[in-house]
């Protein structure tokens, strides 16, 4: 009966994983894990795991850009920020508003250095031209009464 309890305890413990006699030590095992179809494997780190995503849809671009528009007061500085703003980005253009038409015009006179500013950023040739508008005084009126 000791010798079929003592089985027992043996076979008990080599299913835990330790081994009769060690002291609770558990034996050293190589894990195989195979990867299921459909899963992503073993964890990743999420930065690692979005860079993946914004790689493989063809994002990158795109979230570089809105990190620009994020970060706007950190490109171009604070004072400029305050009275300027980001609103469009399409094929290398990139459309800045000002609120004012001085503003607008600081802003195209430093262009050329906005322009290699933005592709330090964002990589380079990504941005080719920045485009101000200033405000819009709305639409003119058309009638008899012009000084010509």
């Amino acid at each position: 009966m000791a010798r079929e309890a003592l089985a027992q305890a043996k076979a008990d413990a080599l299913k835990r994983g330790t081994l009769p006699g060690q002291g609770g030590k558990r034996r050293q095992t190589k894990l195989v894990r195979v990867r299921e179809p459909g899963r992503g494997g073993d964890p990743k780190l999420f930065s690692a795991a979005i860079r993946e995503l914004l790689s493989s849809r063809g994002w990158e671009q795109r979230a570089a850009v809105g990190g620009v528009f994020g970060n706007w007061a950190g490109i171009v500085g604070p004072e400029l920020a305050e009275h300027t703003r980001p609103e469009h980005f399409e094929e290398g253009v990139l459309t800045v508003a000002a609120d004012s038409t001085t503003w607008a015009t600081q802003l195209r006179l430093l262009s050329s250095t906005l322009v290699r500013r933005l592709n330090e950023e964002l990589g380079h040739g990504t941005v080719s031209r920045v485009k101000v508008t200033g405000p819009s005084s709305g639409p003119r009126r058309t009638g008899a009464w012009r000084v010509r």
